[in-house]
């Protein structure tokens, strides 16, 4: 393990350098499949709300956004390996996380994780979840007592709970709100908090990157700007600065 950080911590210094040496334009790395936070649209474009609060930090920095999809399991490695420069993909900051990559300051705020099922009655300790690989949600339920399944991409977990394959799945509550509300998915358990918010991933040697993009988050938290996206995607009830 230690070799693999050590090599990955190699490999940000040297793609690092390209941004430390001048050039504008940030290639921004999402998943493209976790809506409200980032989706593909009919036009095939990366949209959502991580897509208009990327474009503004990019406008608000002076840089050039250039949009990147990429699996959710290998996120972090493609980024440490230099195919993009940041990652704006419902990340939550952590921990464990911060030990590989850096984090700017959130442009989410800390929210709840929540599990969704066929039954309102069924124990979530004590069945079987599912989790999209990766995530802070699959850390959760494997140190929960219930029965791990995890899965690649967000719609396979709640697919195996219609399919039976799952008791619940456990997912950010904000992306789990418009499934439960238009199929025959209802909230199971309470609900738990997880992470520091979610910030804008970067490399570690990027540190004038991670500058510019805190100062555009702390002027749109200043401005109120972000509160109105962060409305206009998840709704009146979602917690603002």
């Amino acid at each position: 393990m230690k070799k693999l950080i050590l090599g990955a911590t190699a490999l940000a210094f040297s793609a690092g350098l390209a941004f430390a040496e001048g050039h504008s334009v940030v290639r921004m790395g999402t998943e493209g499949a976790y809506p409200p936070y980032n989706f593909i649209n009919d036009a095939g474009e990366v949209d959502g709300f991580e897509r208009e609060v990327g474009d503004e930090l990019c406008k608000r920095a002076e840089l050039t956004c250039e949009w990147v999809t990429n699996e959710w399991d290998s996120i972090i490695p493609n980024l440490v390996s230099g195919n993009y420069d940041t990652i704006i993909a419902g990340m939550s900051i952590t921990a464990e996380r911060d030990e590989v990559i850096d984090f700017t300051q959130n442009y989410f705020p800390p929210a709840s994780s929540a599990y969704a099922a066929l039954s309102a009655d069924v124990d979530v300790a004590h069945s079987v979840v599912a989790a999209q690989t990766a995530t802070i949600q699959a850390g959760h339920v494997a140190e929960s007592g219930a029965t791990l399944l995890e899965f690649a991409t967000p719609d396979e977990t709640v697919a195996a709970v219609k399919n039976g394959e799952a008791d619940a799945v456990f997912a950010d509550k904000d992306f789990l709100a418009s499934i439960v509300a238009e199929s025959d998915l209802v909230w199971a358990g309470e609900d738990v908090q997880l992470g520091d918010g979610i910030g804008v991933g970067l490399r570690e040697s990027d540190g004038e990157l991670k500058a510019k993009l805190d100062a555009a988050i702390q002027s749109m938290k200043d401005d109120g700007s972000l509160n109105v996206l962060l409305k206009k995607w998840f709704g009146e009830e979602i917690t603002v600065y």
